[in-house]
Formats: C-alpha cells, structure tokens, sequence
C-alpha cells in the first residue's frame, strides 16, 4: 500500500493530536449539550486500508449502527462512525441518559439522539484536522442506518462515489464509572485528498 511505503511517525503523531483534540472538543460538545459531564479515552489512532474497515467492526455481516456523511472542502472525503447494537444502546443510556432498549431495535427519538452525538463527534474530529492543516474541511447532514457493516459500506460508495484506498481509524471510547462504550470513526479521504492533507503539514506525500 502506498501511504504505508512513506508513512513516518511524526505524522502519525500529528494524526494522533488531531485524534486527541477531537475527542475533548467533542467531550465539550456532548457535555453541553447533555448538560453532564462526558469523558472520552485518548483515542487510539490508525492508517489502515478501506478493506479492513468491516474487520475492524467484527465482519461485512455484523450488524452495526452507521452514522455517515461527506466531508466537503479542500480535501472532500467519506466520514462513518461506527458502533455495534450493544454499544448504541449503551452509548444512549448511559452516556445521553435516554432509557435503554431491548431488541437491536431503535426508536425514533433515540435514532436521532444517536445521529446528533455522531454528528458532533463528525464535527469536532473535522475541525481538529481543519486546525491543524489549514484546509476548508466540513461535513454534510449526517444520515443514520443500521445494517450489516458490508452493505453500510457498499451503500457509501453508491452514495458517494469513488472513495479513496486509505482510512483514518479514530477509535473512539466514552467512559462511563468503570465502563467503557466503544465505537469507530473513519474518515476516508477521496484519493487526491490524502497528498493534500500530508503537504498540508509539510510532508510531501512522495517524501521517502
């Protein structure tokens, strides 16, 4: 793969502050919102190719909670957040306080409370990476499915077009007492997207 061929590790630990940024401004952003405080892990933070995305949540058949959307601007791309049923649920009564449900079945108000903390967490991971890199990047009205993570991801490229061979993998983890609720966030960068980002931060994307 070639962004692996000139992968350096400073630029991974430029990603991994955009990782860490993210994940307090999205604290602060739920925290007000849900007026009570929300705390998130330091996000673990990963380069890994468009076909481990479904592994990484358990599987093309795994049955997953998607909140998607497209990042607009300079470097437009493809956004998912990712949780499994269990972790949607958890996610809503522990984290938003929206009484828990049986079944993988969600309800309307607890579908869209889901859809907003995606959005936010969308929000929050893109304008870190805005900050940092000096690039225009905001995303677009959030949509919300559930389905197996394969046809998820299918149905983004029919949405969305071509996307590029590469992701940003921002595990994400609110903590709740001795708990933690687990979810994913991938951001794919259309192909010509990812050189920008790099040159961005002074790294020539061909830099051996």
């Amino acid at each position: 793969m070639e962004l692996f061929k000139h992968q350096k590790d400073f630029k991974m630990d430029v990603l991994k502050e955009v990782g860490n940024i993210g994940a307090g401004n999205a604290a602060t952003a739920l925290s007000q919102l849900l007026n009570k405080p929300i705390d998130m892990a330091v996000p673990k933070v990963q380069l890994l190719g468009f076909e481990e995305i479904a592994e990484k949540v358990g599987g093309t058949e795994e049955l997953v909670y998607a909140v998607f959307l497209r990042v607009e601007g300079e470097a437009p791309g493809n956004l998912f957040f990712i949780l499994t049923p269990d972790a949607a649920r958890s996610l809503l009564g522990r984290v938003a306080g929206i009484s828990e449900v049986s079944g993988d079945e969600l309800s309307e108000l607890e579908m869209s409370a889901l859809n907003e903390i995606g959005n936010i967490l969308a929000g929050s991971y893109l304008s870190s990476l805005a900050d940092f890199t000096s690039l225009s990047m905001y995303p677009t009205v959030p949509a919300l499915a559930m389905d197996m993570a394969g046809a998820i991801l299918s149905y983004g490229l029919l949405q969305f077009g071509q996307m590029g061979d590469d992701a940003l993998l921002i595990d994400t983890t609110f903590l709740e007492g001795k708990d933690e609720i687990e979810g994913q966030f991938f951001l794919i960068p259309d192909p010509e997207s990812f050189p920008k980002i790099f040159k961005s931060l002074g790294v020539p994307f061909d830099d051996v």
